[in-house]
C-alpha cells in the first residue's frame, strides 16, 4: 500500500515555473515506477512524465524540453519541474505509483494565465 500526497500547484503566468512534489509513504518507494498525469476540464487524464525505479524517464511530446521529472528515493519523493508554462498546461496534476498495483494521489491544481 502506498499513500501519495501532491503539493506545489498554484496559479502562474505564462512563461513561469512551478515545481510539483509528490511525497510517498507506506511502502518501499524505490521499487515503484512513478509518474505525473494531468487532467484538464473536459479531457481525459494523460501521462505527462514518468520515471522508472532505475531512473529512466519519458515525457509527453507536449512537455519535452520544458518539464523535468526526478526522484529522491531517500526522501520518498518525486518531483516535476515545470518551466515555460503555457495556458494549455492548466490541469489537475496527479502523482502515480506503479508496481504490480498502482496508486494515485488526490491531485494538485495548476492554472496558467495568458
Amino acid at each position: 500500500q502506498v499513500q501519495l500526497v501532491e503539493s506545489g500547484g498554484g496559479l502562474v503566468q505564462a512563461g513561469g515555473s512551478l515545481r510539483l512534489s509528490c511525497a510517498a509513504s507506506g511502502s518501499d518507494f524505490s521499487i515503484y515506477a512513478m509518474g505525473w498525469y494531468r487532467q484538464a476540464p473536459g479531457k481525459q487524464r494523460e501521462l505527462v512524465a514518468a520515471i522508472t525505479s532505475s531512473g529512466q524517464t519519458n515525457y509527453a511530446e507536449s512537455v519535452k524540453s520544458r518539464f523535468t521529472i526526478s526522484r529522491d528515493n531517500a526522501q520518498n519523493t518525486v518531483y516535476l519541474q515545470m518551466n515555460s508554462l503555457k495556458p494549455e498546461d492548466t490541469a489537475v496534476y496527479y502523482c502515480n505509483a506503479r508496481h504490480q498495483m498502482q496508486y494515485w494521489g488526490q491531485g494538485t491544481r495548476v492554472a496558467v494565465s495568458p
